[in-house]
């Protein structure tokens, strides 16, 4: 009969729906539920300590929900506490995400490579170890992008390739004032590593240009998801 059991996501806000959709769109027949810890949001500028705890009570929640695996839709949220949350439940799948450096990093043709993110994904240990273990040959321009998230928040879900006029100016100008020195300085692969901005990749990949590549993890982290379920025998 397959395990009818719900998925379930949290992050900062909207943000984790881009994961949310990938995993939807792979796994159709299986039931979810998302959290957005809107009230709290954005994670990326409080201390580490502040997301374990915020962590840990997403995850009570889901759990009490009856959640089969709990996808940590969130980077920051990944870097701080997902080691805590899988000690905490060593029963429970958890499926974190990190910033995809490594195929950047092995596909780069300029050795140059972006990576759009927050502080706390920064100072993590999955970024800082993936760094060091395949990006040695090419250089990392790390670019906070805290602005991002707020624009996306502010767009409540709102499509960026619908927006016109004023409300699409304004936007592209701050994605101009982030993408355009990264470009300039050589990258030809941006990497997406907050939830937040692939909701914003249509508007990148136009400022960017067609010779950058722009690493949205979405799809990587649904099918790992399904992989896991497969492994457990929790698909639905």
């Amino acid at each position: 009969m397959g395990d009818k059991r719900p998925v379930g996501f949290f992050d900062s806000g909207i943000g984790g729906t881009c994961i949310l959709r990938a995993f939807r769109e792979l796994c159709p027949n299986e039931r979810t539920i998302y959290l957005a810890d809107s009230e709290n949001c954005p994670y990326g500028n409080r201390s580490a300590d502040e997301i374990v705890r915020l962590s840990e009570k997403n995850t009570a929640e889901l759990l009490a929900k009856g959640c089969k695996m709990i996808v940590v839709a969130c980077n920051t949220a990944t870097a701080a506490a997902i080691d805590v949350l899988r000690r905490e439940h060593p029963d429970v799948p958890f499926i974190g995400l990190e910033p995809a450096v490594k195929p950047a990093a092995l596909k780069s043709r300029t050795g140059v490579v972006a990576v759009l993110a927050t502080k706390g994904t920064f100072n993590g240990r999955l970024y800082n170890e993936t760094r060091r273990k395949f990006a040695k040959n090419v250089t990392v321009i790390a670019a906070v992008a805290d602005e991002f998230v707020a624009e996306v928040e502010r767009l409540g879900g709102f499509p960026v390739a619908e927006l016109e006029g004023a409300r699409l100016a304004r936007l592209e100008k701050i994605v101009r004032a982030k993408i355009e020195p990264l470009v300039a300085a050589g990258a030809d692969h941006i990497v997406l590593g907050c939830t937040h901005f692939p909701h914003l990749k249509h508007l990148i990949e136009k400022v960017a240009g067609p010779r950058v590549s722009v690493v949205d993890p979405s799809p990587a982290v649904a099918l790992q998801a399904r992989r896991v379920l497969e492994e457990r025998g929790l698909l639905a």
